[in-house]
Order: structure tokens, then C-alpha cells, then sequence
């Protein structure tokens, strides 16, 4: 902290958080020191832990709010200087992937890292390149974060289906439906499920979505009765 000067302090957050334990526990002293030498260490270095927990977590929250702005960028002429938007597709998909690489890589682990992870296999797959995102929505599903893993096995499911594989997939999504967490639902699990093996087997798939048709969740209702409608349609 002496390296610092004052000037330097007030435009580093961090070090101007740290700076503020640092004299906190110069002005208790004589408290901290009644607990003995160790415990008052101890004490610092969690408070200082803890702040510069917070202050990655902002660090990471704005990357992942600067790469996501550049995933929903608009293509063509800028009509508004608040609007990012980029003259191609393609420059707007290499700066979008620049971005969630680098996120994925600097954080990895972290939410903001495995967001980065997600959003690089479903451009991956939207641009066709299977194995790449197969292998980053793998990553996502294996990484032990029950939340985006849900959603990524999700992802992979279709991946699979797409390939023929529906086994696979069917395999996955049940995973979820026996485990749901906050971002996959148990009933949007289903959905999914009696959406995949629709074309393989259309009897099944109806008998799931036939108790969701008055879901009081709106999005689940209406998606089951509009599949329940195309499949009726054939």
C-alpha cells in the first residue's frame, strides 16, 4: 500500500476499498490487539478477501455485460449512437466470439466464465461447427454448476438429436427432469423431452405433454399445446 499515492488510490476501487480496512484496523488497534496478533491478521486478510471478491465479481459482471452487448449488436447502419451495431454479420459474430474467449479464458470457473462458455457453443452451433459446440456445452454440463450446466445439457440434447443420436439426448434431458434446477424447470424439462422424441415417437411424447396443457405457468402451457398442435396437424 505505501507504493500507492493518494491520487492513485482514489482511481484504483479496489485498492481504495483495501485502504479503508487497512485504516480501520489502524484506528482499532488496541481492539484487534486484545484478541492477539494472529486473530487480527486473520481478521485483515478476510476483509481484505472479501472485498476483492466483490470487486472481480463487478470486474467479471461488466466483461460479460460488454460481451453480451456485442451478442445482441444490431447489423446494418447505426441509427442510434446507443446502439452497438456492427457493418456484417460476420464482424459482429468474430468480435462476439473475441469477447466471450477471452471472458471464458480469463474466468474460467467463475458464472460469468461458464455464460461465456454456453453462449460460444450455441454460436458454434449456430454457425454449423458441431464438435466446437458440442465440446463447449460439455464443458458447461460436466463443470458441477447445476444451474448453467441444466441449461447446457439442454443445448447438447438437441446437438445429439440433430446428429440422429436421440438416445443420447433423451438421456440428458431426463437428467434434468430428475434434478431441475432454478433455471430449467422440472415441467420445462418435459417440454423439451416431448420435443425431442416427437418424430421418434409421437405417442409418448403426447402422454407428457397432455398434464401440461393447463400448467399454471404460461410459457409451459403454451408451448406444450402448441406442439400438441403441430403434432395433431401431421
Amino acid at each position: 500500500m505505501a507504493r500507492l499515492t493518494r491520487k492513485e488510490l482514489k482511481s484504483d476501487k479496489f485498492a481504495l476499498e483495501v485502504q479503508h480496512s487497512v485504516e480501520y484496523v489502524t484506528e482499532h488497534r488496541q481492539q484487534l490487539v486484545r484478541w492477539g496478533g494472529i486473530a487480527a491478521g486473520i481478521i485483515v486478510l478476510l476483509v481484505a478477501v472479501f472485498l476483492y471478491r466483490n470487486y472481480e465479481h463487478g470486474v467479471r459482471q461488466q466483461a460479460l455485460h460488454s460481451a453480451m452487448r456485442i451478442q445482441n449488436a444490431t447489423v446494418g447502419n447505426a441509427n442510434n449512437e446507443f446502439v452497438l451495431t456492427f457493418p456484417t454479420e460476420a464482424e459482429r459474430q468474430k468480435a462476439a466470439s473475441k469477447a466471450f474467449t477471452e471472458l471464458a479464458a480469463k474466468y474460467s470457473g467463475s458464472d460469468e466464465g461458464l455464460i461465456a462458455e454456453f453462449f460460444l457453443g450455441t454460436n458454434a452451433a449456430d454457425q454449423g461447427n458441431v464438435a466446437e459446440a458440442e465440446r463447449r456445452f460439455k464443458l458447461v454440463a460436466d463443470s458441477g454448476n447445476k444451474p448453467y450446466g441444466s441449461l447446457a445439457k439442454l443445448s447438447l440434447a438437441q446437438l445429439y438429436a440433430s446428429q440422429g443420436k436421440v438416445a443420447d439426448g433423451e438421456r440428458l434431458i431426463q437428467s434434468v427432469i430428475d434434478h431441475p434446477t432454478v433455471l430449467v424447470s422440472k415441467e420445462s424439462a418435459t417440454v423439451a423431452l416431448a420435443e425431442l422424441i416427437r418424430n421418434t415417437d409421437p405417442q409418448r411424447a403426447r402422454k407428457l405433454l397432455e398434464p401440461l396443457r393447463s400448467n399454471p405457468r404460461s410459457n409451459v402451457s403454451r408451448t406444450a399445446l402448441t406442439i400438441l398442435g403441430e403434432m395433431s396437424n401431421k
